[in-house]
């Protein structure tokens, strides 16, 4: 998925959860996102059946950013509306894709602006194998998960906290982070197994990650 992204015109307006009509059932997602094309109302009706998911996950990643990350996943998904494959009638693992893309690139930055305070003189641009934790994210997850995770590759860890929080099953995680299915298997082995060296049974990821 692409890294840059901009505001669309999407004619939906970002509400609170609690002002959000639950629609009723009636057309998949995938038939929402095709109608869309040529009735973008319908796009209100995608973004009313997900966003209380969406920015429950988001929050969870990035604290007070996440309703903002999650209402510009939205916007990024109806910008990208005419390259969505109508085969997924969950669109799910889409939005949460392009909702885990826009928080890497949201601790990216706050990375950045760690290492200027710090006048350091390498910012960090790795790819998604990078390992470290910016002081944003262990604040956001808790100290006792942000040190079982340091040493987890990004991808690794996304992979995690989309089954854990986003609730995406393997195949669903693969199709949001546009990988294999082995590659999922692989990724979320790896993270569990560092989870529990550090944290003993379980993973300690059920409900918030400051209650970790």
């Amino acid at each position: 998925m692409e890294n840059t992204y901009r505001h669309s015109r999407a004619p939906l307006r970002v509400a609170r959860r609690r002002d959000l009509p639950r629609p009723a059932p009636g057309r998949s997602d995938a038939e929402l996102v095709t109608a869309s094309i040529r009735d973008p109302d319908a796009f209100t009706e995608l973004f009313q059946r997900h966003w209380d998911d969406l920015y429950r996950f988001c929050v969870h990643r990035a604290g007070a950013a996440g309703e903002d990350i999650a209402a510009e996943a939205f916007r990024v998904a109806f910008d990208r509306r005419l390259r969505y494959d109508a085969r997924y009638a969950d669109a799910r693992p889409w939005l949460f894709g392009i909702a885990a893309n826009l928080i890497r690139d949201h601790f990216r930055s706050a990375r950045r602006e760690d290492h200027k305070r710090a006048r350091s003189a390498a910012l960090d641009a790795r790819s998604g194998g990078e390992t470290d934790l910016g002081a944003l994210e262990r604040q956001l997850l808790g100290p006792q998960l942000a040190a079982a995770l340091a040493g987890i590759p990004a991808g690794d860890r996304d992979a995690l906290l989309l089954l854990a929080w986003a609730d995406l099953d393997y195949e669903q995680i693969g199709q949001a982070l546009d990988v294999p299915l082995g590659t999922v298997r692989s990724r979320i082995h790896r993270a569990r197994r560092r989870l529990r060296a550090h944290l003993g049974s379980g993973d300690g990821l059920h409900g918030h990650p400051s209650e970790a």
